[in-house]
């Protein structure tokens, strides 16, 4: 990190957070958008028989949730530069030469990353769920009734906040190879779009393989958008089942969006 400008100025800081603000925007618009455009525009009556919510989108539900979004990448522009800032003082085990570890821990460390995520998530999502809280920092996210591509980034400030504070607490104790970390965002882009998407993707095989039938997608998370007291998890449905907060129709609602559309093919 020599070579690059001291992040502890002022300008030097809010320069990295501006470019960094600049690359997620741009990340948001491009893999919602795609989405969108696959799953609504060009293959919209493919997907009819899996969407979840056959109801139409309220009137100016997408504006809001781009505006929204785009406050959150603010947040999330200044937690990167936090992030290089960090590295950059030595605070943050960040790795570049893939040497400096063994090669067996790249997988190892993003699996960690990803279920230690996971665990943070769920318990603040069920913390944002209390009443008294769920008003000043939840609901923001869950005025989109009906969750869409674009819902993904759509958080209240201090959610944002909540969310943008994740991998610089993790980097201060957990090695990390740059090429790794970049996995893990790419992996957060996605599947916080894909369980989003409010169209069921995963094809119904998924529910016989122990580890693919972990994964949290648009049932799932569609769900929790309309009963609010189930389905808390980011990534993988682990802790909703070890803390038995998995809706009891989603197997039913699962079967129901895959099966017929499967037998078709």
């Amino acid at each position: 990190m020599n070579h690059f400008p001291d992040f502890s100025q002022p300008v030097n800081f809010l320069l990295a957070a501006l470019i960094i603000f600049i690359v997620v925007t741009a990340r948001y618009f491009i893999v919602s958008g795609l989405f969108y455009v696959i799953f609504y525009v060009w293959k919209r009556k493919k997907w009819t028989a899996r969407k979840i919510n056959p109801r139409d989108y309220p009137k100016g539900q997408f504006r809001k949730e781009i505006i929204r979004s785009i406050l959150t990448s603010i947040l999330f522009g200044l937690s990167g530069a936090l992030l290089l800032w960090m590295w950059q003082k030595g605070y943050a085990r960040i790795y570049v030469n893939v040497r400096d570890y063994p090669l067996w821990w790249l997988p190892v460390s993003l699996f960690l990353a990803l279920f230690l995520q996971e665990t943070y998530y769920y318990w603040l999502h069920r913390w944002m769920h209390i009443p008294s809280v769920y008003r000043l920092v939840h609901q923001w996210h869950h005025d989109s009734h009906i969750a869409s591509p674009w819902t993904a980034f759509s958080f209240h400030p201090i959610e944002g906040l909540i969310q943008a504070a994740f991998l610089p607490l993790l980097l201060l104790f957990l090695p990390m190879h740059v090429g790794t970390l970049i996995v893990m965002l790419i992996i957060m882009s996605v599947t916080s779009v894909i369980n989003h998407l409010d169209i069921e993707i995963y094809p119904s095989w998924f529910a016989g393989v122990p580890l693919l039938r972990s994964f949290i997608g648009a049932t799932h998370h569609s769900l929790h958008h309309k009963q609010f007291k189930y389905n808390y998890g980011l990534y993988f449905t682990w802790w909703d089942k070890w803390m038995q907060t998995e809706s009891p129709k989603f197997s039913a609602l699962f079967r129901q969006k895959t099966e017929k559309t499967s037998n078709k093919k």
